[in-house]
């Protein structure tokens, strides 16, 4: 009984267990066919029948193996989907083989009904196809059973791997089940906006995105939804009749579809879908392409939908639409893949990068220009930033309804971004290296580039009027700092389109005419752009045409528009970049008027950007660094994008040299004019850097050879002083710096005469009170001018007050009236200005003394009814009686009352007598 009883429980155990397990190898596998569940449930039944029947222990062990076996033949053939069918039913037949008779009545044994039948029954393989099938499936079962709980976040998350999943499937049928939940969001969307003030921030973020991303799908598969929707009986039985025509036989075709047979050449009906061994996406895409224009759009959608994700191959993008660009056939399909083409040349990694790489920058340049000429060729297309909607799934053409095509895009952001890069290029590389002058070459690329966008922005008229101001203003931002032989150049290789332009018909012949003027091109760019709205545009217009005047060493004209626009102060209101042009342009006025021989002009236009001892970082020319400031790594990253190319630079030593040398000029004779009166020292100074290098270099006790060039200033400045003008000129123009300049002959002839006068100034500053008469005759000897110019000078001074003397004409002489103040003098002169000063002093001092008094005493009990202004009674004016003060109580400011009225009065006839004691002394 015991045996018979331990025996029951032991197949109890295991029939149980065996239970368990069919219900767990029932639920995962629940979406296989029908017959696999009924395979799977004659074993059981077997095991059924046997369940109470003795069994001895080498059965149990028996049946225990054959469990094993079991699972590791369906843990085997789920591992190897692809597993063909002939090899996975002779594995079966092999197994069958080898078990004993009596496991056929154990669980996962065949029926009795026949051997053969198990011997000829393959294993069922999943193939790739129905593994999407059941991942989507289970999607969309996941979506439905997450809205019922209102859980957006698992639904996002499971309707992007739908998306991702449904996407894949290119050759295969989509499941009714997509087409279902995707019918039915807009409805769940709806709902869940109602009680929306009951989620939590994830939930409801997670909400909008879902909204953005079903309109996105449906537009996607607007014409196959719209057939679900209609009826989704006829729709599911539109879908099921191919899947049933593909399961049926067919014979194998060698074409474009590759055949995936075994080692022995048996393919047993499986084939590979998908590109052929050896083509590339890019191939796949246009064989795909060729098929309809459909095909065109559709491979356009999905390498856009692409750019910008993760692990995204952009040189496969890129190869990809240039086979969609070799296929299409219609201007509109052309439009749209080159927008995209270029979008795909202006991605990269700025992180890596610190510009766009030479090979990008001109396929994009090149595309670009190929979607101008397409744009010109054919004014029934357009590409704009600003469209309505439309499908960009379909093919676009003119019509009575809508005359010009339309496409959403931007012409102008791909000129910006090219010509940005361009600069960033030239920014980052070694200037004074080859590559720099070889990436150089290519401005003339981009400029033509430039103004064939402005011919196209001038044909669309009012639409692009916009467009067409900003693009003129990066034509200007090329030429209005070159000389006339660089812009001639650039003219001269401009393409037959730019004689086209409205605003300046371009063409080789006119550019290398002898009649080309840039001055012309310049003004008629910045015209055209004085009648914009852009108020920063007209602001940079007006910077760059004064540039350009002073360029041309036009001064006085470039000084009347940059005191007429008012821009200085306006312009510290503007961004940094016009900022730095007005600081450009300021220099180059000053620059300008030092050409001429305009000294002192020259002088207080630079004196502004000297002044503030950071002229690099004014001018964006380099980052100076700062004795008591530091900078973070930012804004030293911010300062460096801001700088200028190197070819745009202005010469930092030039402009110095120009500097000293004006400042020479100016402060010498001013020192002998003021020499030996501190105070007029100190109240005259032109510039107060050129003073402290001089006093610098009078404290060098060992002076040796002048190494830089403040060293040749100085010690020039110092020959100058003593009369030595012609070691003066000689120290100057040894300079080698004079050599940057476009006329270095006549500037340094210009210096040399400026010597030459203002050493005879210097002179007749320091040596009139010597002298009574002076001929002009040895004046005009001594420092090698002609006589008329002696004269004048002469002249002048006397006029202007700076000299007395008289000057006969007669006998060619100056008549000195000069008197030689004594040292003695001059220090009694100095004393009664001090004293003066300290009386004034010591009369504030009492008033404000004598103020806070009658504040104290004159309380607000009075009764005088004057206003009683603070300086009336305290100062006394000499006007006021004393019965007023003392009526009105003019003495303090809170002084009413009659006692504070006294006070006033007493305080009046005191600074009376104060003020007469210090005029006495």
């Amino acid at each position: 009984m015991s045996s018979f009883f331990r025996s029951a429980a032991d197949s109890d155990s295991s029939s149980s267990s065996s239970d368990e397990e069919e219900l767990r190898s029932s639920g995962s596998d629940s979406d296989s066919d029908a017959p696999q569940q009924q395979q799977k449930k004659a074993p059981a039944a077997a095991a059924g029948k046997g369940r109470f029947l003795r069994k001895t222990d080498s059965a149990s062990s028996d049946s225990d193996s054959s469990d094993s076996d079991d699972s590791d033949s369906d843990s085997d053939s789920d591992d190897e989907p692809r597993r063909p069918a002939a090899g996975a039913a002779a594995a079966a037949t092999a197994e069958a083989a080898k078990k004993p008779a009596g496991s056929r009545f154990l669980r996962g044994a065949a029926s009795d009904d026949s051997d053969d039948s198990d011997e000829d029954r393959p294993a069922v393989v999943k193939s790739a196809k129905d593994k999407r099938m059941d991942e989507v499936e289970g999607s969309v079962k996941a979506i439905e059973n997450a809205a019922k709980i209102n859980d957006w976040v698992a639904i996002s998350n499971e309707f992007d791997k739908v998306v991702r999943l449904v996407s894949r499937m290119t050759a295969d049928p989509i499941p009714v089940g997509f087409y279902r939940v995707l019918s039915n969001l807009d409805e769940m969307v709806a709902t869940a906006q109602g009680n929306r003030k009951k989620m939590n921030a994830t939930n409801s973020k997670a909400l909008n995105s879902m909204k953005q991303k079903v309109k996105k799908v449906q537009r996607e598969h607007e014409s196959s939804l719209g057939r679900y929707r209609a009826d989704p009986e006829a729709f599911e039985r539109s879908l099921s009749a191919p899947a049933a025509a593909a399961a049926a036989p067919a014979p194998k075709k060698k074409g474009p579809i590759a055949v995936a047979a075994d080692a022995d050449g048996d393919d047993d009906g499986f084939e590979t879908v998908g590109a052929p061994k050896g083509k590339s996406g890019a191939a796949a895409a246009q064989a795909q392409a060729q098929a309809s224009s459909e095909g065109i759009y559709k491979a356009l959608t999905a390498v856009l939908e692409a750019r910008g994700r993760k692990n995204t191959d952009r040189n496969e993008q890129i190869r990809t639409l240039d086979g969609l660009l070799e296929v299409a056939a219609t201007t509109y399909q052309k439009i749209r893949v080159v927008l995209a083409l270029i979008a795909a040349h202006l991605d990269y990694n700025p992180a890596a990068n610190a510009y766009m790489p030479l090979e990008s920058w001109s396929a994009a340049r090149e595309q670009l220009d190929a979607l101008l000429q397409l744009l010109l060729d054919d004014d029934k297309y357009a590409v704009r930033e600003e469209t309505p909607d439309y499908d960009d799934q379909v093919e676009r053409a003119p019509s009575e309804s809508e005359p010009v095509v339309v496409i959403r895009g931007s012409v102008m952001s791909f000129v910006e971004r090219l010509d940005d890069e361009f600069t960033k290029s030239l920014q980052n590389l070694d200037p004074h290296a080859g590559e720099y002058i070889d990436r150089l070459k290519d401005e003339r690329i981009i400029y033509a580039t430039i103004v064939t966008a402005q011919v196209l922005f001038e044909r669309q008229g009012a639409v692009g009027q916009d467009h067409l101001d900003r693009v003129v203003m990066r034509r200007l931002e090329h030429i209005y700092c070159k000389p006339d032989a660089v812009t001639r150049a650039l003219e001269a290789s401009l393409p037959s389109v730019a004689s086209q332009s409205a605003v300046w018909p371009s063409s080789t012949e006119s550019s290398q005419a002898s009649s080309f003027s840039a001055l012309a091109l310049v003004r008629a760019l910045c015209v055209r752009l004085y009648k914009t709205s852009n108020s920063l545009l007209r602001t940079r217009a007006m910077l760059s045409h004064i540039y350009h005047y002073a360029l041309h060493d036009d001064y006085y004209t470039a000084r009347d528009m940059l005191l007429m626009s008012h821009l200085q102060d306006t312009v510290g209101n503007a961004d940094v970049q016009t900022q730095i042009l007005y600081n450009r342009t300021v220099v180059q006025v000053g620059l300008c008027a030092f050409r001429l021989g305009l000294i002192r002009e020259a002088q207080s236009t630079l004196q502004e950007i000297f002044a503030t001892q950071r002229v690099k970082e004014l001018l964006a020319q380099g980052v100076q660094a700062q004795r008591y400031s530091t900078i973070t790594p930012e804004q030293e990253r911010a300062e460096r994008a801001r700088q200028l190319p190197f070819h745009m630079h202005i010469n930092l030593e030039l402009l110095e040299v120009v500097y000293l040398v004006s400042s020479m000029l100016l402060e010498v004779p001013l020192l002998a004019q003021s020499a030996g009166d501190a105070e007029q020292l100190k109240k005259k100074v032109v510039s107060r850097t050129f003073r402290r290098m001089l006093d610098y270099a009078n404290r060098q006790v060992f002076v040796g050879p002048p190494e830089n060039k403040r060293d040749h200033v100085m010690q020039a400045t110092k020959a100058l002083q003593q009369g030595d003008w012609r070691k003066c000129v000689e120290l100057v123009h040894a300079i080698k710096v004079w050599g940057l300049m476009p006329n270095e002959k006549e500037v340094k002839e210009m210096i040399a005469r400026k010597i030459q006068e203002e050493g005879l100034r210097t002179y007749l500053f320091t040596y009139a009170p010597h002298y009574t008469t002076l001929s002009l005759q040895h004046l005009a000897t001594t420092f090698d001018l002609p006589l008329s110019t002696a004269t004048s000078l002469v002249s002048k001074m006397i006029w202007t007050e700076q000299l007395d003397a008289k000057l006969d004409p007669v006998q060619q002489v100056v008549v000195l009236q000069a008197e030689v103040v004594t040292p003695l003098q001059r220090l009694a002169l100095s004393l009664v200005d001090k004293a003066a000063q300290l009386a004034d002093g010591s009369e504030r001092y009492l008033d404000a003394k004598l103020a806070q008094g009658s504040d104290q005493q004159g309380g607000p009990g009075g009764r005088g009814d004057g206003p009683g202004g603070r300086g009336d009674g305290q100062r006394g004016e000499g006007a006021q009686r004393r019965e007023g003060g003392e009526r009105r109580g003019g003495a303090g400011r809170g002084g009413r009352g009659g006692r504070g009225g006294r006070q006033g009065g007493a305080a009046s006839r005191f600074n009376q007598g104060a003020l007469g004691r210090s005029i006495q002394v």
